[in-house]
């Protein structure tokens, strides 16, 4: 689900090209594969589209408009008084906020990178007082193109920082996308002469019929920590249902389906034994509308206080998730 106005510029892309969009520049991909939308700031993944999905891009367009009051009460949002900031397009495996922050903020949705740390794991935090950005440096960060191969089953991006993020680590981004699955991996290099810990996240936002809707398969008898509890301990009982907000980390590496009962994706993850999976709830940060705040779920790959990484030098680390149908 992403702004009509990114709707638009992939409607008018044929093959790949870069545009602007919300002040980024962006890399857009419309081909027989299918849709890819990448902005430049943060290497974020904004959007995957597969050929031949049950929603089609065709499908989406068509359907294309904000949520009308019979769709809002039937997906629990509800209906604003005043008209949204821009219409939101239904379609695709991503979501996107219409409301994304200006410059130098961040925009909510696809796939931000949490890198070298994520949340308040500030391992690899250099300053003095540990006050850099909450989820690390990279999302805020300006990413370089390196290269695109092309072959006729999909393509495969490989990108790295315009600047240097980190004294002694180094990360790049590499995606792979094609008509059944995307695989993004962030690889860590370690150039320096001393370890490094490091935590980081793929804080992947999942487009869905309706979150408190969704069930997530996979997690039964999986440790996690309640961050919405004081990060109170627990294990869950059977598959587990998203009934509201949510802020969990799960201490498990399996691979895991969200059924939301449209579609059931299948989320592997390499390189992570923490699943992270979070929804605001009612709660919403100020770049979350609420008539599309109930159009998402997180599911993330990450390494968190559970999994810390430590790097020692020459050494890399590959923390990966991939994406694909059932």
């Amino acid at each position: 689900m992403i702004p009509a106005s990114l709707r638009t510029l992939l409607d008018e892309t044929t093959g790949q090209r870069r545009a602007e969009w919300a002040g980024r520049e962006v890399w857009l991909a419309n081909e027989a594969w299918g849709e890819l939308a990448l902005s430049l700031q943060g290497g974020q993944l904004l959007h995957y589209f597969p050929a031949g999905a049950p929603d089609a891009p065709e499908d989406a367009r068509a359907s294309g408009a904000n949520p009308s009051p019979e769709t809002a009460q039937a997906t629990g949002a509800k209906p604003s008084a005043d008209a949204a900031p821009e219409a939101m397009v239904p379609g695709g495996w991503l979501w996107v906020t219409p409301t994304p922050q200006t410059l130098p903020g961040t925009i909510r949705g696809g796939i931000p990178l949490c890198w070298p740390w994520f949340a308040d794991d500030r391992y690899a935090d250099e300053s003095e007082d540990h006050s850099g950005p909450f989820h690390g440096t990279a999302r805020q960060a300006q990413w370089r193109l390196d290269a695109v191969d092309e072959h006729e089953e999909g393509v495969e991006l490989h990108l790295s920082p315009e600047q240097r993020l980190h004294q002694q680590l180094a990360p790049r981004l590499v995606v792979q996308a094609n008509a059944n699955r995307l695989h993004v991996e962030l690889i860590t290099e370690h150039t320096g002469e001393t370890p490094v810990k490091m935590s980081g996240a793929l804080h992947t936002y999942l487009a869905v019929a309706d979150t408190f809707a969704c069930r997530l398969e996979g997690l039964p008898g999986a440790r996690y920590l309640d961050k919405l509890a004081g990060f109170a301990e627990g294990e869950q009982q059977g598959e587990l249902g998203v009934r509201g907000g949510i802020d969990r980390i799960y201490h498990s590496n399996a691979e895991l389906v969200l059924d939301d009962g449209e579609r059931r994706l299948r989320i592997a993850r390499q390189g992570s034994d923490s699943a992270v999976v979070w929804h605001p709830g009612e709660t919403l940060p100020a770049d979350t509308p609420g008539e599309v705040a109930r159009r998402f779920l997180c599911v993330e790959a990450a390494n968190t206080r559970l999994d810390p990484v430590w790097l020692v030098p020459g050494a890399q680390h590959l923390l990966g998730t991939t994406l694909s149908r059932e």
